[in-house]
């Protein structure tokens, strides 16, 4: 069988990254995108440093024009996609009294429209295959908590959930497969950030609530993103999976 093709968006830190170097570990050929240039170019030298299989494309995947140009160029180059893992996203802290249209549109044009303008362009050339798995990132913020000053986010990864079952109905008899994970607290750049989320102190007081007793790492969630878009996970189509160490059974 040929090498298979993943693409990953926003793959050039955190969870993205994660999952290009689980990916490229598991034979498959990685296309890294991200706007970060130089992280992304860093994954894929990475992987192909570890005698994997990577490229770098940029790709802004609030830019249909782009998001099109980059499948069309994989897919004359490899043939059509064999996964998909849509994981570009961006999370501000804005209170709702500051929150302007501009600032809602933007959040929600990358974690949510940005899921749909890649897998438009990949899914004809996977349907004529009659074969693909794609993995979008929800939030554990958007399938079951609120989040306070982030409620655009809150929304966009609300979305990302019914994104994945409209897009699992619609595709499942292309052979295509859709499916969703939601991150709990994991340790990104993200979570870090002082001024966005929690910060480091933050996070380390959510270990204390966590039942595995620990925050998440980035490989934690690429390891599931793996199994959903392998053939192991051959008959699950539509659902997303909340992998929080146990935080969202665990609260009472």
């Amino acid at each position: 069988m040929a090498e298979e093709t993943v693409l990953i968006t926003g793959a050039g830190i955190g969870i993205g990254r994660a999952s290009a170097f689980a990916f490229a570990k598991a034979g498959y050929h990685t296309v890294v995108t991200d706007v970060l240039e130089a992280e992304g170019a860093a994954v894929a030298k990475g992987i192909r440093e570890k005698g994997g299989s990577a490229e770098f494309c940029r790709l802004d995947v609030t830019s249909t024009e782009q998001a099109n140009a980059v499948v069309a160029a994989i897919e004359r180059a490899r043939g059509p996609l064999d996964a998909i893992v849509a994981n570009a996203g961006i999370a501000h802290k804005v209170p709702l009294a500051k929150l302007t249209d501009a600032r809602w549109d933007h959040t929600l044009d990358v974690d949510l429209k940005g899921i749909l303008r890649v897998v438009r362009a990949s899914a004809p050339g996977m349907a004529s295959r009659k074969r693909g798995a794609i993995v979008a990132l929800s939030s554990i913020m958007g399938v079951t908590y609120g989040w306070d000053e982030h409620v655009h986010y809150s929304a966009a990864k609300s979305g990302v959930v019914g994104l994945v079952r409209g897009l699992a109905v619609e595709l499942a008899r292309s052979g295509i497969r859709v499916n969703g994970v939601a991150p709990g607290y994991i340790r990104t750049a993200q979570a870090l950030s002082v001024e966005h989320s929690l910060g480091p102190e933050g996070l380390a007081q959510a270990a204390s609530f966590i039942p595995l007793g620990r925050v998440g790492e980035p490989e934690d969630i690429a390891d599931v993103i793996l199994f959903l878009a392998s053939p192991a996970a051959r008959y699950l189509t539509g659902q997303v999976v909340a992998v929080d160490g146990g935080l969202l059974v665990g609260r009472y």
